[in-house]
């Protein structure tokens, strides 16, 4: 999913609204931005352009699945993957990650800066490491415009250190428009295609639903929820991670949002012009949700929640059932931070290690997590790809199994 510090350097682009529907082949390829992934069963790429206002529907069906899916690893892959586009790493902004359900590929969305200008690209990594980019103008495809494409001019609000004077990079905030989020997320789901981002209007939370193959049809809803560590009722930041799952025996969209609240939403609530009060279950803290991936684990259904300033958190999907809901009132007044006894609130998962930071992480195979992951001591950005019960690298940690006496003791 990509984030508010990548769309940053592509935020030159100029960017474009249009009032066309879904097409296809026949017309030619206008993406200006690729940035939340996500595929169907069958393997179609939806590919989300924030820049155009519109989803891009790839058909890459035809793959055939390997014999068997094995770990993908790579050091330094920011490196490798501007080396093939023929730009600095300085010049490259990685946006988002999926993997193909057939062919157990890995694609990886890309922007390229240089010239006052950005260019799109998807990069796949194979199952034997090798990285190349797709040619997207090679392959059929579909083009969905979103309704309520928000406008181009309103920018955010930089903020800086308090009392200190602020630095070129809070600065820069102010010139990054709010239509850069107009899709943050997507979850297929039973020939549906599931959307989080802005809209246009002052309530600019935003859910869509479309059904594919596109037919030009959707449905935009607008998201209310209250948020615990803000204690106030919110309706303008957007979900930044969500999956579909089965709660209190129900359809319902598990939502992750910023400084990080967990929400759940009736899918049957997603109808258009609604005005959808999301249950909040709980708040854990400050942070950026990045990545909700679900997975089983000794038969029993998780989400795997990361974020950009937290440890990964794991949900228990079960946990979800009966769970409490929160609103204005049922706690104290005021905000609340993260060092206070209250927090975390209605917490029913728990923090887990995770050696490193990952930037996108989702389930590769039925065993495996693929992560592209910050490595804390080097900062470099490596490909990592471990099990999913415990995804962690421990070569960076000096414990008592590493002393070679404690073997010897054994």
């Amino acid at each position: 999913m990509p984030d508010l510090r990548k769309t940053m350097l592509a935020s030159a682009m100029c960017l474009t609204a249009f009032a066309s529907a879904a097409f296809a082949q026949s017309d030619a390829l206008d993406l200006k931005f690729a940035g939340a992934l996500e595929f169907s069963d069958t393997g179609t790429l939806f590919v989300g352009d924030n820049y155009n206002g519109a989803i891009y529907a790839f058909d890459m069906t035809d793959g055939t699945a390997p014999v068997q899916v094995g770990p993908v690893n790579i050091g330094d892959i920011d490196v490798k993957i501007a080396d093939t586009l023929g730009v600095p790493t300085s010049a490259l902004a990685i946006n988002d990650m999926a993997v193909h359900p057939v062919t157990a590929e890995i694609f990886i969305s890309v922007s390229r800066i240089g010239n006052f200008k950005s260019a799109p690209a998807i990069m796949k990594v194979s199952q034997d490491a090798s990285i190349t980019m797709v040619d997207l103008a090679a392959l059929s495809f579909e083009k969905q415009a979103l309704d309520h494409y928000p406008d181009q001019e309103t920018t955010f609000r930089p903020r800086g250190l308090g009392q200190g004077a602020p630095l070129v990079r809070d600065i820069a905030k102010g010139e990054i428009a709010l239509s850069s989020l107009a899709i943050m997320d997507m979850e297929y789901h039973e020939g549906e295609l599931f959307v989080s981002g802005v809209a246009f209007d002052n309530f600019l939370s935003t859910l869509r639903r479309m059904s594919y193959p596109f037919d030009g049809a959707q449905s935009a809803a607008n998201v209310e929820m209250y948020h615990i560590s803000h204690d106030q009722f919110e309706t303008r930041a957007p979900i930044r991670a969500m999956s579909i799952q089965e709660v209190d025996g129900r359809t319902q969209l598990v939502a992750a949002y910023t400084c990080s609240p967990i929400v759940l939403i009736d899918l049957e609530e997603i109808v258009d012009g609604a005005k959808i009060s999301a249950r909040t279950l709980m708040d854990y803290g400050n942070g950026q949700p990045l990545d909700m991936v679900s997975y089983s684990m000794q038969g029993e259904e998780m989400l795997f929640l990361t974020s950009n300033s937290r440890s990964p958190h794991l949900i228990p999907v079960s946990s979800l059932n009966n769970a409490p809901t929160y609103t204005k009132g049922d706690l104290p007044d005021g905000g609340k931070s993260d060092t206070m006894p209250i927090m975390p609130v209605g917490d029913t998962g728990k923090a887990v290690m995770f050696d490193g930071m990952s930037l996108q992480i989702t389930n590769l195979g039925e065993n495996l997590f693929v992560s592209l992951t910050r490595d804390m001591y080097t900062g470099s950005l490596n490909m990592d790809s471990n099990f999913n019960g415990f995804p962690n690298r421990l070569h960076n940690l000096m414990a008592e199994f590493d002393f070679p006496q404690y073997w010897e003791d054994k």
